[in-house]
């Protein structure tokens, strides 16, 4: 991928000198004030508030019963990481500046771009305490996308997922889920919670956010080089849960799945590459097995 030279975000929150610290005690002495102002009525409605607000993403009902504290620590990133986070905030950029074009475009009103949060460990969230074991994520709560970029170290080593074009497109999925929440997709998902056949959604969710980052690269194909779609391919074939359970705990479990299987994620991050457009990309209308 041509990146080198090209704009940089702006909107981009570098964390990586920052840990989290553990925090109960404020979560304590709110509950312990509760109770005595309103007695054990007043606590079970304050968690019952936190169980909703968790179910709609609002926010993380552990900033309710304990959070988290954040402490500053000396950092010191090597050369390649600090090229890396230059690679990230291009590729943002990216992001930017296609979806504001397809946004306008298609109708679909003006495009607000998330932040992009690079942190190393662990990192405080709207959606709960980011860990890096988790990879890449989006948070609807705080529409901001967080990464800890040792992810790409595992991309290449553990999923043999290499290529500049594979880190990209993580990006674009995870700026993907952003685009469902700017919808009011991801809200509907979430209000589905607790269903017995919720995975269906979030597969289907998943599924779409491979799309629109196919739509993204169908936009930015201008910087595309040679082996590029490949190595996108390649990362979601590597990423689809049949791939990751079989590796993982050597069965595939379809009920399980999340996110999709290899074959699914590489189909429709290649209908969005095909189409460049947001409105052909409904997971949600076909039935699940079409999918």
């Amino acid at each position: 991928m041509k990146w080198k030279g090209r704009r940089q975000s702006t909107n981009v929150e570098d964390a990586r000198g920052k840990r989290v610290v553990a925090g109960a005690a404020t979560g304590g002495m709110l509950l312990n004030f509760v109770g005595r102002t309103f007695g054990m009525k007043g606590i079970i409605i304050v968690v019952v508030l936190g169980i909703i607000g968790w179910q709609i993403g609002l926010f993380d009902p552990s900033a309710l019963l304990g959070g988290s504290q954040v402490q500053e620590t000396e950092y010191q990133p090597s050369p390649e990481e600090e090229e890396t986070l230059a690679f990230v905030k291009t590729v943002l950029a990216d992001t930017e500046d296609i979806w504001t074009r397809q946004f306008q475009a298609e109708n679909l009103g003006s495009y607000s771009p998330p932040a992009l949060v690079v942190f190393s460990g662990q990192y405080p969230t709207g959606c709960g305490t980011g860990d890096a074991r988790m990879g890449p994520f989006y948070c609807p709560a705080d529409r901001k996308v967080y990464i800890d970029l040792s992810f790409y170290d595992e991309l290449e080593r553990e999923f043999q997922a290499p290529g500049d074009f594979a880190q990209a497109y993580v990006i674009a999925h995870e700026v993907g889920h952003h685009i469902q929440n700017l919808l009011g997709i991801s809200e509907e998902v979430a209000r589905l919670r607790g269903r017995p056949d919720y995975n269906q959604y979030s597969v289907r969710l998943e599924l779409q956010a491979d799309y629109l980052a196919g739509v993204w690269a169908n936009h930015n194909r201008q910087y595309l080089e040679r082996g590029d779609i490949e190595e996108a391919m390649r990362a979601a074939n590597q990423i689809g849960d049949d791939a990751i359970q079989s590796r993982t705990q050597g069965r595939i479990v379809p009920h399980a799945f999340t996110h999709g299987t290899s074959e699914q994620r590489m189909r429709w991050f290649n209908r969005g590459l095909q189409s460049g457009l947001v409105r052909e990309g409904d997971t949600f209308e076909m039935p699940y097995d079409s999918l």
